[in-house]
């Protein structure tokens, strides 16, 4: 069964302009990388939970924002990896936040030293320009993106 993941695509509109909130994997294996590496706030689906639940949670455990206002479905997407991404925009008017004490997660490091070390599961998250956030996002879910500006510019007219 392949693995499912939920999460939140949060956006404002800065003097007009589109602005997509992304957050940049913790961790020793994504220091140094940028491009193609950011993406939403999210998490895997519990067994228990309905997918928007776990996408309001991870957001929540990653960012320390409270999700609120309408929550526009934007579909799924499949990674390279197999792995299945459900996701949801919300529109916000706040600043940059400050980036919360996010989950933190055990893995040995360095490789093969049985040495165990904890990690922030994001390290960085910041709203982009959504020229800058489509080259930052991972590419299968830059599709998020699109469909959000499809929405946004089907809404104005």
């Amino acid at each position: 069964m392949k693995k499912t993941s939920a999460g939140l695509l949060m956006y404002r509109l800065n003097n007009g302009e589109l602005e997509i909130f992304l957050a940049h994997p913790g961790g020793p294996y994504f220091l140094n990388k940028d491009q193609g590496y950011w993406g939403i706030p999210k998490g895997e689906v519990e067994d228990h939970e309905e997918l928007l639940e776990t996408a309001k949670r991870e957001f929540w455990e990653e960012t320390g924002i409270e999700p609120c206002g309408t929550l526009l479905p934007l579909g799924s997407v499949m990674l390279t990896s197999g792995k299945i991404v459900h996701a949801w925009a919300f529109e916000t008017g706040q600043e940059k936040p400050a980036l919360p004490e996010s989950n933190l997660f055990l893995l040995e490091w360095p490789p093969h030293s049985g040495k165990q070390e904890w990690f922030p599961e994001i390290d960085q998250v910041d709203f982009f320009q959504v020229g800058v956030a489509r080259q930052k996002i991972n590419s299968a879910q830059a599709e998020f993106i699109i469909r959000l500006e499809n929405y946004l510019r089907a809404q104005s007219g």
